[in-house]
């Protein structure tokens, strides 16, 4: 399988929201919101962004607290955390404002039932001005809502659709060894998989490609060797 980083039309509308945020005029807010449903690559392309851009990149957990969200943004910042939460939020914002980065909190559903999380967040925005961007799932804006000092910070908001007929074609054969016809892109494409289904998609595709000398996957392949595997 190739190794590319392929950007569709969610990428390309990710890095316009980062360039925004980035160069906002003065006195608008740096705050955003990407959400939308599972498999969309919302993670692979806020991961791509930040190890192209130096940015700082944290994910909640199911056992995020506020406390452990600070010492995970402050280990990212490659600096030891220390012991009270006071002092974590401190060395956060002091180190923001001496070297300022874009701060990407990733899976943001686990924090919206902690409105000190939520509010820690605000917090740091507001000393350190820094662009904050929060990555979430298609609930994450429904479950926001209930925050309106945060939100109202929101300069920018991008949903994450489902690949077009296209863009399918161009991530499964930009990724795969092996061509797939246009048949075979069309069923996969009306299955609504995801990137990750994709990703095991052209994995298991090349796989049974070379078993059987096949020179490339047809419609009769994905339906009656992949669809099953992957799902």
């Amino acid at each position: 399988m190739k190794i590319e980083f392929i950007k569709t039309t969610n990428v390309k509308n990710f890095i316009t929201l980062t360039n925004n945020l980035i160069n906002r005029a003065k006195g608008v807010p740096g705050m955003a919101l990407v959400y939308g449903e599972p498999g969309l690559g919302k993670t692979r392309v806020a991961t791509w962004w930040s190890a192209n851009n130096d940015a700082i990149f944290v994910s909640a957990t199911q056992v995020t607290t506020p406390r452990s969200l600070l010492e995970e943004i402050v280990k990212e910042m490659g600096e030891v955390p220390l012991f009270r939460s006071s002092d974590l939020f401190n060395q956060v914002v002091q180190y923001l404002i001496k070297d300022p980065k874009v701060l990407i909190i990733d899976e943001v559903d686990y924090l919206t039932k902690d409105k000190c999380g939520i509010e820690i967040l605000r917090d740091i925005h507001d000393r350190t001005h820094t662009p904050i961007i929060l990555i979430g799932m298609r609930f994450a804006k429904r479950n926001l809502k209930r925050y309106a000092h945060l939100t109202d910070r929101f300069s920018e908001v991008l949903h994450f659709e489902p690949f077009s007929t296209d863009e399918t074609g161009i991530l499964v054969n930009g990724l795969s060894e092996v061509r797939f016809t246009d048949d075979a892109i069309k069923y996969i494409h009306q299955t609504g998989f995801g990137f990750r289904q994709i990703v095991k998609l052209v994995n298991k595709s090349e796989i049974l490609a070379e078993a059987n000398d096949l020179k490339e996957i047809d419609l009769k392949c994905v339906t009656n060797f992949l669809k099953k595997e992957v799902k």
